[in-house]
């Protein structure tokens, strides 16, 4: 399947490299603008952007100014980034048709799920993003775990540290790599916060949480049973 385009609209290198970074890992085609006056060249150029991730202070044309362009000929969902957290900008952006309006500093793990929550919205990626790892059920897009038709019923982070693994099964993780990809880059906390998840998720799990097996002095692995 071809990969959605989604064009991150920064001034700062080092957000969009940041917010690049997790897209692409999450298997999106990025495109980056500098400026507002970039972002309308390369949105109407381009002709297939699925998003557009848009700061509101911009040289040449600021991100109010990108999204009145662009809403006179598409209805491309916008997520607006800001430093502020002014309640008039925010009202300003929803009234411009901004889908969503997220402030400065925020974690990408949470702007990739709005991201894929806005695009399921619309419409554009698949709402049967569905894994069956050895007889557990994990519905990505509705946020679902069955094991034989009954619904198990997880937090939001024991369901992201099931999907991690079954996303990764047969591999050896780290407490490290699983800090870093289930809680947010810049998590600092300690291996104590994996080993409570996990306990607990095994529980839930019934006889399948066997399947998560411990990698003494390292992390964890799900190995599915054949």
């Amino acid at each position: 399947m071809e990969r959605l385009k989604i064009l991150v609209v920064d001034d700062e290198s080092r957000m969009r490299k940041l917010v690049k970074d997790f897209l692409v890992k999450s298997n999106y085609e990025v495109l980056e603008a500098g400026d507002g006056a970039e972002a309308v060249d390369i949105f109407f150029r381009e002709n297939d952007v699925a998003l557009i991730i848009l700061d509101v202070m911009m040289p040449k044309m600021d991100g109010w100014e990108v999204c009145r362009e662009i809403r006179n000929y598409s209805k491309v969902p916008i997520i607006m980034l800001t430093a502020k957290s002014d309640e008039r900008d925010e009202l300003q952006g929803f009234e411009l048709g901004v889908d969503e309006y997220i402030s400065k500093p925020f974690s990408p793990k949470i702007l990739v799920a709005r991201v894929e929550a806005i695009l399921r919205r619309t419409n554009q990626i698949s709402k049967e993003d569905i894994m069956d790892v050895g007889g557990i059920i994990i519905n990505k897009a509705a946020h679902i775990v069955t094991i034989d038709g009954k619904n198990i019923d997880l937090s939001f982070k024991e369901f992201e540290l099931l999907s991690y693994f079954a996303e990764n099964q047969g591999i050896a993780l780290s407490r490290e790599k699983i800090l870093n990809n289930v809680w947010n880059y810049d998590y600092y906390g300690d291996a104590r916060t994996i080993d409570t998840h996990v306990k607990k998720l095994r529980s839930k799990l019934g006889e399948k949480g066997d399947m998560i097996k411990t990698i003494w002095g390292m992390g964890y692995k799900l190995e599915a049973e054949a």
